[in-house]
Order: C-alpha cells, then structure tokens, then sequence
C-alpha cells in the first residue's frame, strides 16, 4: 500500500489517502457562564454537571425544531448520493490536559496549536505533541469564549462564539496582529489553502478571503437531502471537510464544492460517554498527521489525544 501514489490512495481508500442556525440550532446566551467560573482548571465541575440549568456552552432553543437533521427529503425521483462509513483503529495515544476545553486543534511539524473556550480561561496554546508541554500561550480577553483555530501560512486565525470578533497572531511569537469581525457566532475554523472555511452551528459553511475576512461564498451541508446541523470544529483533508457535528461522537466528511457529505466516521467507543465525568466532555478536536496520513482526535477536557487509523467499514459489517 506504501506505493501507492496520492491518486491511488485517494481512489481506494477515499479522503483518508491510506490504509486503510440559526435556522435549526439557536442558542441560548445565558450558558450559565457562573458555573464555568466557578469549575476548578476551567471544564465544568460535579456542581455544574448536577444542576438542573444546563453547564454547557451551548443549549438548543425550546422553540426550535430538533436540530439532528432537519427537514427537505430526498424526493422520489432524487437518488441520494452513496455515502461511505469509516471505522478506525488506534494506533497511538498522546497526553492532553484534562483542563483544556477544546475549541480548534492544528498539527504542524510536531507541534500542536490548540484553541480553547470558557468565559474567562479561553486561550490559544502551542504544545509538543509528544510530551504535552506547553511552549507558549496567550489568553483571550475575559469576555470572549474561545472558539476554532487555523494556522494560515505564518498566522493563526481564532474565532470567538458570541462575540462576532476573529483575532489574528503571529504564528511563531502569538503576538497579535489585528482583528476582524463577522455576524452571528463563530464555531468551528479550516482552510483549503485559499480561503478559511467557518462553522456556525448550522448546516451552513462560510467561505472567507483570509486577508479580508469578507464572506465569498457558502454551502449548505446536506446528507441524503438533509440539513446537517451543529456543525463544529473542521479539518481540511485530501480536499474534503471533516466536521464534528457537535454533542456526538461522530465526524462527517464534505465535498467542499457541493456540500453533499461523503462519508462518516462514527467514534463512539474511543473514549465512551460511560466513562466520561461530565456530558460536557464531548468529542471535539481533529487534525491531520500528513506524515502518515493518520488522524489525531480528542474532545473537551479528553485527557488523551489519539492518533487513528481509518478505513473504509465493509459491505455487511455492522454500523
């Protein structure tokens, strides 16, 4: 499998290359920012998790439709597009910090760029990968809740939630360079090498000019004819999008030119609800080791990173 060329891999094993709304999901602002404070290190505390109003940052609106997949089916003369399942295999786990409320992760050279959220303890970090040692960080302003990152050429790019404020920094120093901003909320961050790619919540993607920040173009996210919403932290991969959609363990892969999704990776057992201390601790963190073309995955307050192997699930096999 090592021969094969990147076409290859692409046609065989897919966009892994080896081996292998606001009109749907609303938010309510008062995401009980106090209980945050109060969680000891920053992720949410057993009083936060116990009580009755919700300790998450993000809740959906009582007087909004489920927020799963909304409505516009496939119509009977429509045939829906084939869309592939992955399963994984872990090949390897790395330290993260229990306290880090993952927003936005980024791999490059060794190095992991990692964004985070929390009123008050939202930062950008820079950390080895194999020893989770942090080598440099910088703090958000108090009143901003960290979201998506990207590292664009010799800039990092890092959205907030509610704010409608993006800051830029210098890659290498983390001074900060300017800021922007954008309407409604800021979730997830990639790019494609040309322009940044933006998650709201929605089943909408943003397109942006990485210098302007000007919106170019959009897409809406649809599998099998329908919306998929709460789309969060993206990855650009292979020319696909990889999304996790939020409060699940699964990720779905995008064909960035239509929307239509074109496979998805359920990663339900990597680290199971069962375990977790809290229902805040959701899956939420992805990036691409492109030396061997693997996937490095965690969550919000995870206290392991995973380094997976993905293939297509065979015809037959249980889903």
């Amino acid at each position: 499998m090592s021969a094969f060329d990147d076409k290859e891999r692409s046609r065989a094993y897919g966009p892994f290359g080896v081996k292998g709304v606001r009109a749907t999901a609303r938010v309510i602002s008062a995401c009980i920012a106090g209980l945050w404070l109060i969680s000891a290190g920053g992720c949410p505390s057993k009083a936060a998790q116990d009580s009755n109003t919700p300790s998450g940052r993000r809740t959906q609106d009582s007087n909004q439709p489920p927020t799963t997949d909304s409505q516009q089916p496939v119509t009977n003369n429509q045939q829906p597009p084939t869309v592939t399942h992955y399963r994984y295999k872990v090949v390897k786990t790395y330290p993260h910090d229990p306290q880090a409320f993952t927003q936005g992760l980024v791999y490059e050279d060794g190095i992991l760029y990692e964004g985070t959220g929390l009123y008050g303890q939202s930062a950008l970090t820079k950390r080895d990968l194999e020893s989770d040692k942090v080598l440099k960080r910088e703090r958000l302003p108090r009143q901003h809740f960290g979201e998506g990152i990207a590292v664009f050429r010799d800039k990092i790019i890092q959205l907030t939630w509610q704010s409608q404020t993006g800051f830029v920094y210098d890659k290498n120093t983390f001074r900060l360079l300017k800021e922007f901003t954008y309407p409604g909320e800021g979730w997830g961050l990639t790019h494609d090498g040309k322009q940044l790619i933006m998650s709201d919540g929605t089943a909408t993607l943003r397109f942006l000019d990485p210098n302007t920040f000007v919106e170019t173009r959009r897409i809406t996210v649809r599998d099998s004819g329908r919306d998929v919403t709460l789309l969060n932290e993206l990855e650009f991969i292979h020319g696909q999008i990889f999304a996790n959609i939020w409060s699940s363990d699964s990720i779905v892969i995008i064909a960035p030119e239509t929307g239509q999704v074109t496979a998805r990776l359920d990663l339900t057992h990597l680290w199971p609800v069962s375990e977790r201390p809290s229902p805040e601790f959701v899956l939420n963190g992805i990036a691409y080791l492109p030396k061997s073309n693997h996937l490095l995955i965690t969550g919000k307050c995870w206290p392991k990173l995973y380094e997976i192997v993905v293939s297509p699930r065979p015809a037959g096999e249980q889903q």
